[in-house]
């Protein structure tokens, strides 16, 4: 691969493909908290950004040295994500149903949000094997892309939930906990098909 105007699109391409479960939670995130500032909606979308670039990194260091591992460690992926996803979803559900939560529990702890990060990003350990006949520095550029994408798509989505957030607040946590659950059981059922 050579440095030209189609290895950029790609890897904007790939930026977006990788971002939508992590726009999808962050518009959950902008539902939860409808009054969140805009120091932490940059956290959310750095966070998420920072993982999407840091997993397929973490492939493409795999694919050049202990590919015969991530192989067997790929079939794990969508019981990962699926499990964080529901845990942290059903977590909002519940919350949101009981209506016994505060101001405080409905704002996003560093914990939840590291958590999120994972979830949405680990399917993106597999785009290491996607650009492994980049060297290095391509490689890193590619990742960098694909952070700025994520980065800006997220930043849309919490400022699309924190607008509808507003205006849903009784049922925004259960309208959240519904979001990252089916985003779940879809990382689940794609990556079983896939």
């Amino acid at each position: 691969m050579e440095w030209n105007g189609l290895f950029f699109f790609n890897s904007a391409l790939l930026g977006v493909g990788l971002a939508m479960d992590a726009f999808s939670v962050s518009l959950a995130n902008g539902l939860q908290e409808p009054g969140m500032t805009k120091k932490k909606m940059c956290g959310i979308a750095v966070v998420f950004a920072g993982f999407q670039a840091l997993m397929p990194m973490v492939g493409w260091i795999c694919v050049h040295t202990i590919v015969q591992h991530f192989t067997e460690f790929q079939t794990y992926v969508p019981w990962i994500a699926l499990i964080l996803l529901l845990f942290i979803g059903g977590k909002m559900l519940l919350e949101g149903i009981r209506k016994k939560e505060t101001q405080e529990s409905r704002k996003l702890g560093i914990g939840a949000l590291l958590v999120q990060g994972i979830a949405t990003s680990i399917d993106a350990l597999s785009v290491g094997f996607t650009i492994s006949e980049y060297g290095f520095t391509m490689a890193v550029v590619c990742a960098l892309i694909i952070a700025m994408v994520t980065f800006v798509i997220c930043m849309a989505g919490v400022v699309l939930g924190k607008k509808f957030g507003t205006g849903l607040s009784d049922q925004a946590t259960i309208i959240g906990g519904v979001i990252l659950i089916a985003i779940g059981i879809e990382i689940f059922i794609t990556g079983w098909r896939g």
